[in-house]
Order: structure tokens, then sequence, then C-alpha cells
């Protein structure tokens, strides 16, 4: 009887932690289709997209703290390295995700990305003691299989002869890994999980801005990509601000919050989801097809996630 009493809780808060990691995973998703639409109807650059994206983020979270929950904008001078630090690595993950997918293009980008979910899994045991046994190597094989699948990165043409675009993507998996790794940090701190995501995108939005006066980085020289790229096309900046309050808040906020719950490599598992998510949205929205080896693909990814999750309980 005793062992019940002191196991329930465990299992209650390792189904919190999936739930919310799985709910900010499907919010996340939309980003794609978001970003998709401003890349080609404005033909926006996706560094000053990035820009925008991070900085309408920050603003709308401060100004809806300094409303409602100013005591969410305190923070203590210590944390204030580790957050840049924070920051830092997002901006990076962002620009690194840029330049992979003009030189690999998005379906070999997102496979190469989602890798962190291996990195993730390695680091997180030697640096957190989380554990690596049979059942989340296995799952995380099941997830990189489906996302190849999921991204049609299964036909070699998209594997180009290519070195340095593949050093680029795997590097935005290891930034990734990287991400989630100091939102574990973050939790451990007993830093607050929305006031830790304002922070964090205010220091990206100040990095991915000075990267955009880096000539040649991440445009064509001798163009420079303009930061009001959009100028009064209303619309276009409508969308941003949604992309931001969305799936970038909601994604972002609510994949972090689960880490208070969640052990990093498995909520880096969970976020394997969204080109699966990403997918059928674009199905349902875009009009694009999704196809049977998709359809595999998102299984595996599934049946990944409800495999570790079960023999999580067990164990």
């Amino acid at each position: 009887m005793q062992k019940t009493i002191t196991t329930q809780p465990r299992i209650s808060k390792l189904t919190q932690g999936y739930l919310i990691a799985l709910i900010g995973t499907i919010i996340w998703s939309a980003t794609a289709v978001f970003i998709r639409y401003l890349t080609e109807e404005y033909a926006m650059p996706p560094i000053v997209l990035a820009f925008w994206r991070d900085a309408v983020t920050a603003v709308a979270l401060a100004v809806f703290f300094t409303l409602l929950m100013p005591r969410r904008l305190s923070i203590e001078r210590r944390h204030l390295p580790f957050l840049a630090l924070y920051g830092f690595t997002l901006s990076i993950f962002n620009s690194l995700w840029t330049v992979s997918v003009s030189l690999n293009g998005a379906a070999v980008s997102t496979v190469l990305a989602y890798s962190s979910a291996g990195f993730t899994a390695i680091v997180a045991f030697f640096l957190y003691h989380e554990r690596l046994d049979w059942a989340k190597i296995l799952a995380v094989i099941l997830s990189i299989g489906g996302c190849v699948l999921v991204a049609g990165a299964y036909d070699l043409a998209l594997w180009q002869v290519n070195p340095l675009g593949i050093l680029t993507g795997l590097l935005s998996g290891a930034a990734f890994c990287a991400y989630s790794l100091l939102g574990k940090a973050a939790t451990r701190r007993g830093m607050n999980s929305w006031t830790t995501l304002l922070y964090t995108f205010l220091f990206a939005a100040l990095f991915l801005l000075s990267y955009t006066t880096l000539p040649g980085l991440f445009s064509k020289p001798p163009s420079q990509p303009s930061i009001f790229w959009l100028g009064s096309a209303w619309f276009g900046w409508l969308l941003i601000f949604l992309l931001a309050i969305g799936p970038t808040i909601g994604g972002y906020g609510l994949y972090t919050y689960s880490m208070n719950f969640l052990p990093a490599s498995v909520a880096n598992l969970i976020a394997t989801l969204e080109p699966s998510f990403t997918a059928l949205q674009s199905y349902f929205l875009l009009g694009e097809r999704f196809t049977p080896l998709q359809i595999i693909g998102s299984i595996m990814i599934i049946g990944g996630v409800i495999f570790l999750r079960i023999m999580e309980e067990r164990k």
C-alpha cells in the first residue's frame, strides 16, 4: 500500500508533463504555416522574420506582465548572464536553421534539426544523469526515422553532396539540444518558465538584430535585408503578431514549462512530433498532400513517444 501511495504522484506528474509538452508541440507546429506564408507572399528574409518574431514575442509578454502580472517582470540580477546565454543559444538555433534551409532545403533541414533528440538524450545522460536505457534509445530511433519519412528526406536527390550544408544542419540540431538543456537548467534554478521566456526572447531578438548587419551571412552580398522589410503591409505585420502570441509564446512557453515535470530528453523527444502536426495542418490549411509515408512516419513518432510513456510509468 505504501508503494502505491509514493509512486502515484510521480505518475501523475509524468502524465501532466507529457500533456503539456504535447499541447505545446501542437501549438508550436503552426509556426511553419505562418513562416511559409510570410516568406512566399512577402519574400521576407528569414533572419528578419526571426528577429521580428522574437522581438514581438518579448514585447507582448512584457505588456501582458506589466498590466496583469507585474511580479513576473522581476528577475534576480544573478540570473541575467544565464538568460543572455539562453537567448544567445536561441538566436544561434534560429540562425543555423536559416542557413541550413538555404543550403539543404526544408526537408533535409528538418531531419537534421531533429537529430537534437539523440543529442539531448546523450548529453542529458552525462549532464543531468537522466536515464538512457534501451526504451529511450528505441524511441529516439523511431522519432528520427519518422521525421525522415514526414519530411520526405528519404529521397536521395535531396541529400546532395554538400558537406557544409550537412554540417550546418547537424549544428542546428546541436543548438536545439543546447536550448532544451538550458530550459532544464532554468527549472533547476527555480526560475519561472514564463519570465524565463520573456528574457530569453528579448536577448535573442537583440542578438538577431546584430546578425542582420553582418554582410553576406544571411543574404547575398552586396544586398542587405531591411529590418522594416514589410513596410506598410499591415496584414504581414498582423501575421507576425499572431505568430508571436500563438505558436511562439504558446509553443515555446509550454515546452519550457513541461520541463518542470519531464527530463529534457523526453521533452525534446515529444517535440519531434512537430513535423507530423505541421504536415497535418498544411494538409487542411494549405492543401498540401499528406502522403502514406508521412502517415507512417507520424505513426512511428507517436508510437515512440507512447512507448516511452508506458515504459516510464512501469518504472
